[in-house]
């Protein structure tokens, strides 16, 4: 039994995103980003109700500023308290799992999506996915990019701007592209 695009989607496998289904799937959340998008007159509350309809999880708390854009959403687990400021992109063929507590700046983009390097397989259309998990309390800065595969340890800061291609240990501070650590660098 060969498995569906969504299934090789979903366990990070090679897969077509133009398949039928996932095509849907991305309309329904089209659909869905514009009605989320378009609350902004709403209270946190209001809006928590829209992000438990669509996510995975949904920690109490837990606040999106809209405008706000992703793949699929149902790959998206978020902690309690967590807040992202505006313009936040999160890239969800694979899952996200977002911590208790934590703080994230206008204009982060969390990828799970990926692409091979042999050009053949490129341009044939596949593509592929890698989970990013972050752990509670971590604090990322504006305008951070963190790649597909990538875990972010409790407690972590990631400098505004930073663009993280592999695991930032807990409690650690990175900065820069690539994201280094940084010892005593205050957080962005």
């Amino acid at each position: 039994m060969s498995l569906s695009e969504k299934q090789k989607m979903l366990t990070g496998q090679l897969y077509h995103a133009s398949c039928p289904e996932l095509q849907a799937e991305q309309i329904a959340n089209k659909h869905w980003m514009q009605r989320y998008n378009n609350s902004a007159e709403l209270l946190n509350e209001q809006r928590h109700g829209l992000l438990l309809e669509h996510f995975a999880a949904v920690g109490d708390g837990a606040v999106i500023r809209p405008p706000f854009h992703c793949d699929y959403g149902y790959n998206i687990r978020l902690g309690r308290n967590v807040f992202m400021n505006f313009n936040c992109v999160i890239l969800d063929v694979c899952p996200v799992s977002i911590g208790d507590d934590c703080q994230i700046g206008p204009a982060v983009q969390i990828y799970t999506a990926d692409h091979p390097l042999d050009p053949a397989l490129r341009r044939s259309g596949l593509e592929s996915g890698r989970p990013v998990t972050i752990g509670s309390n971590v604090w990322i800065g504006g305008g951070a990019i963190i790649l597909p595969g990538v875990s972010v340890g409790d407690d972590a800061v990631i400098g505004a701007g930073s663009v993280v291609t592999r695991d930032v240990p807990a409690g650690a501070t990175v900065v820069g592209n690539p994201a280094r650590s940084r010892q005593g660098v205050q957080g962005q």
